[in-house]
């Protein structure tokens, strides 16, 4: 009797295909433990781990807490959009290391390397003082806004530095902002013609109008279209700006308990609220939810 293991799927992505087949095992079994998926697989106790260990820092699960542990698998459409940005901006950073190579020993008049922080810290203020148009951010705390009046920010923030009801508050006041997990770079670009890009301690790379900088214009956009707005739009829909804000942070990825403690309520209240936002969407689960309101432009 043979036994069926179905084609790989994400090795594109990086993920192994030992690691994807736990990583299907773990979908027909959620919340398994690591004994019972060992069962399920017919593996050793020690790969098991190893794997799991894998998964984990994928994205592809999450441990809950308690003993024993169990897994949980992530929803494979999220997972797997996470893991192609990912691979993306692992592409565009072997690009930029290219390109701090080559500024550091040719420096063509695309390319400048700054160096040090006090001499970075002021063309950081420089830039954003000519600015004349649009800055665009990528960054993991809340930025500091210094452009002249009328120039318009976009930022995307990293969800880790977000963890208190204060930064929320913060990030809100600097302009039009959203939310991602794990932003893969830091990066200021001002007027879509200069972009300012740290590589190092206390090293950054300016870059002018090229190539990368038009790789780097892409990558933004395309984060920006998978971020989550920290502000809601008004609507006159299903849904109030309480309810726009907490399905925000839940299609970000967060928990209830994360939820509530960065809105400032009980728990108990965020699950109420989620319940009322499922119906009030006719979804069942939260994902559908996330997506009927995007296609609602309750979230834009």
């Amino acid at each position: 009797m043979h036994n069926y293991r179905p084609a790989p799927l994400l090795e594109a992505l990086g993920v192994c295909s030992e690691d994807e087949q736990l990583y299907r095992a773990l979908l027909a079994r959620p919340e398994s433990t690591a004994t019972s998926l060992a069962l399920s697989v017919d593996w050793p106790a020690n790969r098991v781990g190893r794997h799991l260990r894998s998964l984990l820092s994928l994205g592809l699960a999450s441990r809950t807490p308690g003993r024993p542990a169990r897994y949980v698998p992530a929803v494979p459409e999220a997972a797997v959009e996470l893991l192609a940005l990912r691979k993306q901006a692992a592409i565009v950073e072997a690009r930029l290391g290219a390109a701090a190579l080559t500024a550091e020993f040719r420096q063509p008049d695309a390319f400048r390397v700054i160096r040090g922080a006090e001499a970075i810290a002021q063309r950081f203020y420089q830039a954003q003082q000519c600015a004349q148009d649009e800055v665009l951010v990528l960054d993991r705390l809340p930025y500091a806004v210094s452009a002249p009046h009328g120039v318009t920010y976009r930022m995307i923030y990293d969800m880790a530095s977000l963890s208190e009801p204060g930064d929320l508050v913060a990030a809100r006041s600097s302009g039009c902002c959203r939310m991602l997990r794990d932003v893969p770079l830091t990066l200021v670009v001002v007027d879509r013609r200069t972009a300012l890009l740290p590589t190092g301690p206390d090293v950054v790379v300016e870059l002018g109008p090229s190539s990368l900088l038009d790789a780097l214009l892409r990558l933004f956009d395309l984060l920006w279209r998978q971020a989550s707005p920290l502000t809601p739009s008004v609507s006159e829909g299903p849904l109030s700006t309480e309810d726009q804000q907490l399905l925000s942070l839940a299609a970000a990825g967060l928990t209830d308990q994360a939820i509530a403690r960065r809105l400032g309520v009980a728990q108990r209240t965020v699950e109420r609220r989620m319940q009322r936002i499922l119906k009030a969407l006719d979804a069942t689960t939260r994902f559908q939810a996330g997506l009927r309101a995007g296609q609602q432009g309750l979230l834009v």
